[in-house]
């Protein structure tokens, strides 16, 4: 019998977010400041080796979720190998990967024969000006190539668009066209503080005035948690509306203004092999020698320490009163309700960029 990870809460986490590499040809503005980061050695990360052994543990250890990320995991050499074995291998366990959708164009006829249980593309604007602006690098229109190929190959789509105030709010209603034309799932998400040095409180948007924004006709209506798939997502981070004339369902990630740790069920591992506890801390305990070692009970003894010091939630970092006043600082969102690692146990607290954490 598969052992199961369940929190003092009474979570079960079953969902795990690997990165497989911190590199990306973006360099997104809510993702590193503008002068870009230090890249991690290659010597420094996760081998292919080392994350499929992580996977044949996580597999007795009752997950059932995998979300590949970056940086841009389509950038690392091999990948699409790579994800091939995985699926082949671990045939229980749903595989899913976030990209910018950079590559899509180049790799989508292998990605349509993964069996991806979803693909997630950011996509922030469909203005090409805004886009290379947000992106700094890249180009609208061969990501908008590569999201027709996959679509049209019927490989399950959700798109994510981070909000931004001055920057693509009054694109909402012609985001949501665009994901209906494509078969796309969209989603929403909060501008979150993760990073001092790339968020702006004047640019942060409540999910609430995302919403105000959606197009008619018909009315937008809670959904239940079910997404385009049929999959059951009770512990997922979004909310669903669906419209009432046309069946289109949209959902909301409102990490800032109604964060939803209550309910999480992951844990994330960066590239480096670090065991991350939740998105808004530090904290975090080094795996990368045991999976050298292929030592699977140093592995499981670390994600059940994760597990014990996973927080009951994440404080918002919104002050209690005129949280819509753009002159009263944010605190930083932290994690509170969780007990401090013991000394010796491996944690660390290095700080790490988004494109580090693996979102």
């Amino acid at each position: 019998m598969a052992l199961i990870m369940k929190d003092s809460f009474g979570r079960i986490l079953d969902y795990i977010r690997i990165s497989v590499t911190d590199r990306c040809n973006f360099r997104c503005r809510y993702c590193m400041p503008e002068e870009g980061i230090d890249w991690i050695p290659h010597d420094k990360i996760m081998s292919y080796e080392d994350i499929r052994f992580l996977v044949s543990v996580l597999a007795d250890m009752g997950v059932k979720r995998i979300r590949f990320t970056g940086g841009e995991p389509f950038v690392r050499r091999g990948f699409l190998q790579f994800i091939t074995s995985i699926r082949r291998e671990f045939r229980s366990i749903a595989v899913a990967v976030t990209t910018n959708g950079s590559l899509l164009e180049r790799y989508a006829d292998e990605i349509a024969t993964l069996g991806l249980q979803s693909l997630n593309v950011s996509l922030d604007t469909l203005d090409p000006e805004k886009f290379a602006e947000i992106t700094r690098t890249g180009e609208l229109e061969r990501v908008l190539r590569g999201i027709a190929l996959v679509s049209a190959a019927g490989v399950p789509l959700k798109i994510n668009t981070v909000v931004i105030r001055g920057f693509n709010l009054e694109e909402v209603p012609a985001l949501i066209r665009y994901a209906a034309q494509n078969g796309a799932l969209l989603r929403f998400i909060e501008f979150m503080p993760l990073d001092a040095d790339v968020w702006s409180q004047r640019q942060y948007v409540p999910a609430n005035e995302v919403i105000s924004m959606f197009p008619g006709p018909g009315s937008w209506l809670c959904a239940q948690g079910v997404d385009q798939n049929g999959a059951d997502t009770p512990n997922g981070p979004a909310r669903y509306l669906r419209n009432s004339d046309t069946g289109q369902e949209v959902g909301i990630i409102s990490a800032v203004s109604d964060h939803f740790c209550h309910t999480c069920n992951r844990l994330r591992v960066t590239s480096t092999g670090e065991i991350r506890p939740c998105l808004f801390s530090n904290a975090g305990i080094s795996i990368i020698e045991s999976l050298k070692d292929h030592d699977a009970d140093a592995v499981r003894e670390a994600f059940l320490m994760a597990v014990k010091h996973k927080p009951h939630e994440g404080g918002t970092g919104l002050p209690v009163a005129n949280a819509d006043d753009p002159g009263v600082p944010l605190r930083p969102i932290a994690c509170v309700d969780k007990e401090e690692p013991p000394v010796g146990s491996g944690c660390s607290t290095a700080e790490r960029h988004m494109s580090r954490i693996g979102g």
